[in-house]
């Protein structure tokens, strides 16, 4: 499962971030593995998604969203 797949209020771990442009950006912004994030809300067309990571809220395009690679908590 990807975070693209995730629906609003899911709990998700992040498991593997795939090779991708942004990879080390993401990472540097907290998305790194074993990181638990929550899916606040999408945006009325679905593109982009809203996440709580640590103490902040990301906004990520469904294409890199699906970079992401997690498992589901709660």
């Amino acid at each position: 499962m990807t975070l693209k797949d995730g629906k609003t209020g899911m709990v998700l771990k992040i498991v593997k971030i795939h090779e991708s442009d942004l990879k080390q950006r993401m990472m540097t912004m907290g998305l790194i593995p074993g990181t638990k994030v929550t899916v606040l809300r999408s945006a009325p067309l679905g593109d982009p998604i809203a996440i709580g990571v640590r103490s902040y809220n990301l906004a990520l395009r469904k294409a890199d969203a699906d970079r992401i690679e997690v498992q589901q908590v709660s």
